[in-house]
């Protein structure tokens, strides 16, 4: 039990972690609305990003990051949500790419790209979103 609780005391093994779970239910969602809304891949991954991110802020601010209480949560959720689109914008500029010029099923284009965004997302959460000022000596 101590290894384990060493092993999840490496913030970026609890980003990953929280990440995966939550990149599993955002693609599961892509493809619920994918079946659902018979093909329009850019309402499937618009929707999956709108509920996905409300859990991924949630897990990340408190667990991944160790952020808690009220206290900047506005702005916490602002800088989220803002690398959140700048991940949207290279979702939905690389899935039409991939899907329609590269030729890739919409479910193997989305697999490929949650790679890219899974770097961008650690990097700007931790950087942008959750950062917190160096205490003052």
């Amino acid at each position: 039990m101590p290894r384990l609780l060493g092993f999840l005391a490496d913030e970026r093994v609890r980003f990953l972690i929280i990440g995966g779970v939550n990149t599993v239910f955002a693609y599961l969602l892509f493809l619920l609305f994918e079946v659902q809304f018979g093909g329009l891949y850019l309402l499937s991954l618009g929707l999956s990003y709108l509920v996905a991110t409300l859990l991924a802020f949630v897990l990340h601010r408190r667990f991944t990051f160790g952020v808690s209480g009220r206290t900047g949560i506005v702005l916490d959720f602002v800088r989220f949500e803002s690398v959140y689109v700048v991940m949207l914008a290279i979702n939905a500029a690389a899935l039409p790419l991939l899907i329609e010029v590269v030729g890739w099923p919409s479910f193997l284009a989305q697999a490929a790209i949650v790679v890219v965004t899974t770097v961008v997302s650690f990097f700007g959460h931790k950087f942008f979103s959750f950062r917190r000022a160096a205490p003052r000596e």
